[in-house]
């Protein structure tokens, strides 16, 4: 079987979510004998840490409709000639990635990591582009489906996990220094980006019923965003600042995770969460909305709860069953690390999208 060169697309500034997903894929394709070519902004993490995977192309791009980033995507194409046009980004990759696959005919798979929906006429105009669609979940395809692309267009590929990094003992005395939390506390993490979907408002309204059943908790937020200033006033206004700690981002979440006794996941709408595979493969158990893709990796009484979108009431109350119920969490956690460890490996991860890419190269020959 020959070698392929894929040319990755991925707009992200920064190494988590979608871009982290890029870089294993990469690290797989190339460990199995295949090449890489990476279009990146200028100046993002991942074409950092790509240069010894994939001849990397890092090129400004100002908005989602900059034109000079389309042309020099085309070059960039017809000067690398790869196999396959593999775009992992919206905000603007996602239509210049297609187009420039049509003008220099070249074989092309998009990835789509978010279930927000599209105008349908929109979405169905531009997965035209492409000769297959990849989702990280299935809440996501059911989301294109009901855009009106065509199911048998449509791979579900969930995201994966570097299991082994995830899965290690919590050392207590370094966590409790470093974020002044007394030993005999439990804490709650949220790990998420400071934007509207990812609800952190909800936690924020269910902390004050959780600190009189659980006084002794203390809440760390990790992440950043433009809505973290109105977070942290929020708490300010509510009087909860001293149980709550802002961490920011941080690059160690997998020494974090498994100190924390839940993580929150009030998200509003998620494609998959790979925040939540991480925290599963460390043990950790979850209370998070019942949207998007979440179910897929949350099972309600399994590895922990879900609850109706946007009910803080009932948030406070699966947060408080876990931190009062140790046997439960415990039970959880080990249910979840099986999970994970079973059904979103690296391997798996990148078996399926080398399934894909054949199966495009297969398809486009005949």
């Amino acid at each position: 079987m020959k070698s392929l060169k894929i040319l990755h697309i991925e707009t992200g500034r920064h190494l988590y979510g979608g871009a982290l997903q890029v870089l294993y894929l990469m690290r797989g394709l190339k460990e199995t004998g295949h090449s890489n070519v990476l279009v990146c902004v200028k100046g993002s993490e991942i074409g950092r840490q790509s240069k010894a995977l994939a001849a990397v192309y890092d090129i400004p791009m100002m908005g989602e409709l900059d034109i000079a980033f389309f042309l020099r995507l085309v070059r960039i194409v017809a000067r690398e000639k790869p196999d396959m046009i593999h775009v992992h980004s919206r905000k603007g990759a996602d239509l210049w990635g297609g187009i420039s696959a049509k003008l220099t005919k070249t074989r092309s798979i998009i990835t789509r990591r978010v279930d927000n929906p599209e105008v349908p006429w929109i979405a169905r105009a531009k997965y035209r582009l492409y000769n297959r669609v990849i989702t990280i979940s299935e809440g996501i395809r059911q989301v294109l489906i009901r855009e009106g692309i065509p199911r048998e267009k449509i791979t579900c590929i969930p995201s994966a996990i570097d299991y082994d990094k995830y899965s290690k003992q919590c050392d207590k005395s370094w966590f409790c220094r470093e974020f002044s939390i007394p030993p005999d506390h439990k804490a709650v993490g949220m790990v998420a980006q400071f934007i509207p979907r990812k609800g952190h408002g909800y936690l924020i309204e269910a902390i004050p019923k959780i600190l009189e059943d659980c006084p002794n908790t203390r809440f760390l937020f990790f992440g950043k965003g433009p809505l973290r200033s109105k977070i942290e006033q929020l708490c300010i206004d509510k009087g909860l600042s001293h149980n709550i700690h802002f961490a920011g981002f941080r690059t160690d979440l997998h020494r974090i995770y498994p100190c924390l006794d839940v993580l929150a996941h009030p998200a509003t709408m998620e494609g998959l969460g790979v925040s939540l595979l991480e925290a599963v493969a460390a043990g950790v158990p979850i209370v998070a909305f019942r949207a998007g893709g979440i179910p897929e990796v949350v099972m309600n009484g399994i590895n922990g709860y879900l609850v109706p979108v946007g009910d803080s009431a009932m948030l406070a109350q699966a947060i408080i069953s876990l931190l009062k119920d140790q046997d439960k969490a415990h039970l959880f956690a080990r249910t979840g690390q099986e999970m994970v460890r079973s059904s979103f490996s690296l391997e798996q991860m990148i078996k399926r999208n080398m399934e894909a890419y054949w199966e495009v190269m297969s398809s486009c020959s005949q």
